[in-house]
C-alpha cells in the first residue's frame, strides 16, 4: 500500500475533533455521523464526539451482523454500516413537489427549495466512491436531478481512511479503498495506541483548508504520516472477501443461461434487501397523492428495486417474472452493464449486500462460481 499523499495535513486530538463538529454546525451544516441505535451502528445527526460509537465494533458475515465491545475507545473502529450516505443525498421517500389551491390560484413548492445542507463525518472510501457514482447518475446533463444536485453541491464531506475491514468487505478488489480518494473536503485517519488517540487530517478542498485553519491542531510529522499509512495498509490486508474483476463484464454478459442463476434463484427471497442497502442502487417509483377535497396534491418519489415484480411492469405484465431473471438483472447490471451506462462498475466492495441478505447470498461467491464453470449460451434474458 502506497504512503498517504503529501497534501496539507495536521493532527487533531479528541477536543479538536469536537471543535471540527462544532465549527461545521456553526456554519449552518446539519452534521451527521455514526451513532449506536437499534443494536447497530448507523448514520444520524450528531452534536459532538460524545455521540460517536466509542469502543464499539461490528462483526459481519453473510446474513449476519452484531455489535461487540472493543478493547479500546476507537471512534471509527467498525466496518460499513447498514445504510450508506445515499439516504441523505437520495432519500428513500421524498416529496418532489406540492401544489395547493390558494386564494389567488395554485401555489407550487418543490423539494429543491428546502434541501438541507449536510456535513458528513466519517465517509469511508467505498462510500466516497459510491457518492461519486451517484453523482454521475443524478448530475448528468441529460437526466439531472435538481434536488440531489443541490444537496450534493452543498455537502461538506469529512472522509475516513478505514481502520477496520469486515468479513464481507472487498473494496481492495474494486479499487475503491480502504484509503479515501476523490472529492472530499477533509479526510481523517484515526491514530490510536497506548500512548495517544489522535486523528491525522488531510485537506482535500479550499473549504476544508479554511475550516481546518480555525481548529486547535498541530502540524503532522513524518511519523504521523507513517502511522496513518500503516493503518490503511493493515486494513487492506484484512479484507474478508475478494472479487476477480478481470474480464468480469464479458463473463457475465456471455453467460445469461448459466446454471448458477437457477441455483441462486432457489435461495433468493427477492426481498430487495441488497438493493436497499447498496450505496449505488438508484431505482425509484413515483406516486401522486391528493386530498379528498381536491385542494392539494403532491408527487412522492420512493426507492424501488429491480427485485420487485412491479418494477418491470409494462402494459401486459412484468418483464422479469422470475427470481432468476431479477437476480441476474441486478448482478449483471451492477458488475457489467453499469460500465456501458456510467463508465465504471456499480459495485464499490462495501459488502452490505452480503451481510444484509437474509439467506447470506454472496455476490463474490456467485461471480466466482460462474467464472469457474463458464456456460456460454444465448437465450431468454427475462
Amino acid at each position: 500500500m502506497d504512503a498517504l499523499p503529501t497534501a496539507t495535513a495536521a493532527v487533531l486530538d479528541r477536543d479538536g475533533l469536537q471543535a471540527l463538529i462544532e465549527a461545521l454546525a456553526a456554519r449552518g451544516f446539519r452534521v451527521c455521523g455514526p451513532v449506536v441505535r437499534d443494536a447497530a451502528i448507523v448514520y444520524d445527526e450528531i452534536s459532538g464526539v460524545a455521540d460517536l460509537p466509542a469502543g464499539w465494533t461490528d462483526r459481519q458475515a453473510p446474513g449476519r451482523y452484531r455489535l461487540e465491545r472493543r478493547a479500546d475507545q476507537a471512534l471509527f473502529g467498525f466496518a460499513a454500516v447498514p445504510q450508506a450516505w445515499k439516504r441523505f443525498l437520495h432519500p428513500p421517500v421524498e416529496t418532489l413537489w406540492r401544489v395547493r389551491q390558494g386564494e389567488d390560484g395554485m401555489l407550487f413548492s418543490s423539494a429543491v427549495e428546502t434541501a438541507p445542507r449536510y456535513a458528513f463525518l466519517g465517509v469511508r472510501a467505498c462510500d466516497l466512491r459510491a457518492i461519486a457514482i451517484q453523482d454521475r447518475v443524478f448530475c448528468a446533463d441529460d437526466c439531472r436531478d435538481d434536488a440531489y444536485e443541490r444537496r450534493r453541491r452543498d455537502a461538506f464531506i469529512v472522509a475516513l481512511n478505514c481502520s477496520e475491514a469486515g468479513d464481507t468487505c472487498f473494496c481492495v478488489s474494486m479499487g475503491t479503498g480502504p484509503r479515501a480518494e476523490g472529492a472530499f473536503d477533509l479526510a481523517l485517519t484515526e491514530l490510536l495506541d497506548a500512548s495517544r488517540h489522535e486523528f491525522l487530517v488531510e485537506v482535500g478542498s479550499a473549504a476544508g483548508e479554511e475550516l481546518l485553519a480555525g481548529l486547535p491542531r498541530r502540524t503532522a510529522t513524518e511519523p504521523d504520516r507513517a502511522a496513518a499509512a500503516s493503518v490503511v495498509a493493515r486494513t487492506a490486508g484484512r479484507m474478508g472477501r475478494s472479487l476477480e474483476t478481470a474480464g468480469l463484464q464479458e463473463l457475465l454478459e456471455s453467460n445469461p443461461e448459466h446454471p448458477r442463476w437457477d441455483e441462486v434463484a432457489e435461495r433468493c427471497l427477492a426481498c430487495a434487501n441488497c438493493t436497499m442497502v447498496c450505496p449505488t442502487c438508484f431505482c425509484t417509483t413515483l406516486e401522486d397523492h391528493s386530498d379528498l377535497s381536491g385542494g392539494s396534491a403532491e408527487r412522492v418519489r420512493l426507492w424501488d428495486s429491480c427485485f420487485t415484480l412491479d418494477f418491470s411492469y409494462i402494459h401486459g405484465g412484468s418483464v422479469r417474472q422470475t427470481d432468476k431473471g431479477r437476480y441476474r438483472q441486478w448482478m449483471t447490471h451492477k458488475l457489467a452493464t453499469w460500465f456501458d451506462q456510467f463508465g465504471s462498475s456499480g459495485c464499490v466492495g462495501c459488502g452490505r449486500c452480503i451481510t444484509w441478505c437474509p439467506v447470506g447470498i454472496d455476490i463474490t461467491e456467485e461471480a466466482a462460481a460462474i467464472r469457474a464453470t463458464p456456460h456460454i449460451q444465448g437465450g431468454d434474458h427475462g
